[in-house]
């Protein structure tokens, strides 16, 4: 099977497969971790590199106020879409906490707002998607043992996936990157799209030792003596992504390279809504500046479904019993919170009283 991904065509230029997959890299703690063990076998930046990313919903706004104003909209309609702190509450127990975190070491993030840094400081529990990124030994020990779901175990290379074009792409942009090829061959192509994703600022700061929001928030968490709980472990993560379609991921390693330098205007603009709390105007406004393709609408509802939906489920019926003993702090991907199918919801109707802390 072999794939050549076009070039699209838009005044952003941002590919819909690519979109998606970069949602799951922001929001899955498997990937930061991936990452994070991947840059450990490389020596540190020199010194870290300057962020240049540029706000995609201001071009936006500029130039289509129209396409613009729908995703505003539909941003207003999405069930608990303002806000990444919330308050749970059930009658006769401690309230509890909830944070929509993003896995990504940038300052801004790092720096919890005063009500919620509080929360976490005076809660007796903290969770997290996963707390096997607590150890580093965990986390690989867990990464190992199922290859067959990170790498190819039947002598598949990446060069049989892709048509000839899109391998000398792989091979340039790797070189790029300071990747041998070689090195990454047998890797499934989420794999080595999350080696190559993020930009020059997030490689450097991961490099030198940076610790990524849920990870400080269970260090910290760690240090106090307090107990930390996971939701969800590696493996399932990966399982998560391995589910998806390998054409879908052929599609967003061969668009990841392609993007070059538009990627640090896709993550600024992501960091800008997760720090201004519009969560639910993330998926609006990257499917707004995504150029209509209704060939990748099945990419679409498969991604949502097998990464945010099902997952949402697994976060909200294993943190209820734990929510039941009161005080906890509990941390996970911010896009998991809005919508009909989200955590809060999800938490409401196993009755607690969730509500939004300014």
């Amino acid at each position: 099977m072999t794939t050549s991904i076009g070039r699209r065509t838009s005044y952003l230029a941002v590919p819909a497969n690519l979109l998606l997959w970069l949602i799951a890299a922001f929001h899955m703690l498997l990937l930061a971790a991936l990452f994070v063990a991947f840059l450990a076998a490389r020596p540190a930046a020199a010194e870290d590199a300057a962020c240049t990313g540029r706000n995609l919903i201001v071009e936006l706004q500029q130039n289509d106020p129209a396409r613009y104003a729908e995703a505003v909209k539909e941003a207003d309609a999405t069930p608990n879409g303002k806000g990444i702190f919330w308050k749970i509450e059930k009658p006769g127990l401690a309230p509890s906490w909830l944070l929509g975190s993003m896995h990504v070491t940038d300052p801004r993030v790092l720096a919890l707002p005063p009500r919620a840094q509080a929360a976490h400081d005076a809660a007796n529990t903290i969770i997290i998607e996963s707390d096997e990124i607590l150890d580093e030994r965990k986390a690989t020990a867990a990464l190992l043992a199922k290859p067959e779901l990170t790498m190819f175990t039947d002598g598949t290379t990446i060069d049989k996936l892709l048509s000839p074009e899109d391998y000398k792409r792989l091979e340039a942009g790797l070189k790029q990157r300071g990747i041998p090829l070689g090195a990454v061959s047998r890797m499934r192509p989420w794999m080595i799209s999350s080696a190559v994703a993020l930009p020059a600022c997030e490689i450097a700061r991961k490099a030198k030792g940076v610790q990524f929001l849920d990870q400080k928030i269970a260090t910290d968490a760690a240090a106090q003596g307090k107990q930390v709980k996971g939701l969800e472990t590696l493996v399932e993560q990966i399982q998560a992504m391995a589910d998806l379609p390998i054409e879908f991921h052929l599609k967003s390693l061969i668009e990841t390279l392609e993007l070059g330098d538009k990627m640090s205007d896709v993550v600024e603009t992501m960091t800008d809504l997760y720090l201004s709390g519009d969560i639910g105007m993330t998926m609006p406004m990257l499917k707004t500046v995504t150029p209509e393709n209704k060939d990748e609408s099945n990419d679409y509802a498969a991604f949502e479904q097998r990464v945010i939906l099902d997952r949402n489920k697994v976060m909200a019926e294993r943190a209820a019993p734990i929510l039941d003993g009161g005080n906890v702090f509990m941390a996970v991907g911010a896009l998991h919170l809005p919508g009909k199918d989200g955590v809060i919801e999800l938490l409401r109707q196993q009755g607690f009283t969730v509500t939004a802390v300014n």
